[in-house]
């Protein structure tokens, strides 16, 4: 699958571009006047929030007849993502956002996301989902002409799950095991195959 077929995936899936994208386009995080980086430097994530982002991904992509969210390790790899990728306004929001999941958890069930059942863990992130989906669907629907007027309004910025289900698709199918074990894969370059058979149903390419 090519990455820009996977950001319009994402895109569609959450009905919003990705975010961060812009960064991973034009390379490494700029520099501000100073010259220091926009992101923070110092680690945003302990071992408990590597494996809260591991069992999040994990109930969206979950381990079926294939490899699962855990199995590529996603965690600790959305962790250097949102450390390295991310601006000092996106970091903010992602971790405000595991702070609402947590909240959200123990307001509905009393106990951390990593205690609920697969079931109870479901339920709440579809419900998140949908939040998501209502919240970024009025962001869509601004008038684009009226940004400049509504800068800095919270209203604007998209939902936190948003950010965790995007990150989760994104590091998953860009991870090997997902590349591979997933997705079918095939080493580019190599040799060219203008009448490859396809039957209905097969896996896409990773390349």
């Amino acid at each position: 699958m090519e990455r820009r077929d996977l950001l319009k995936m994402i895109a569609a899936a959450t009905g919003l571009a990705f975010v961060g994208g812009e960064v991973w386009a034009a390379g490494p995080l700029a520099k501000d006047a100073s010259g220091v980086k926009t992101a923070a430097t110092k680690p945003l994530f302990g071992a408990g929030d590597i494996m809260l982002m591991d069992e999040i991904a994990e109930t969206i992509l979950p381990r079926t007849n294939t490899p699962g969210a855990k199995d590529a390790g996603c965690g600790a790899q959305m962790a250097v993502m949102v450390q390295d990728c991310y601006d000092a306004k996106q970091q903010a929001l992602f971790v405000a956002g595991l702070a609402a999941l947590q909240a959200a958890c123990k307001q509905q069930h009393q106990r951390d996301f990593l205690q609920l059942s697969a079931a109870e863990r479901t339920a709440l992130l579809t419900q998140l989902d949908k939040d998501a989906s209502a919240r970024n669907a009025a962001i869509a629907s601004n008038d684009s002409t009226n940004v400049s007027n509504r800068k800095g309004d919270a209203s604007l910025e998209p939902h936190y799950f948003t950010l965790l289900k995007q990150l989760s698709i994104f590091v998953f199918f860009t991870s090997k095991v997902g590349a591979t074990e997933v997705l079918r894969y095939v080493a580019v370059p190599g040799r060219y195959d203008g009448a490859l058979p396809y039957k209905k149903g097969d896996k896409a390419w990773a390349t």
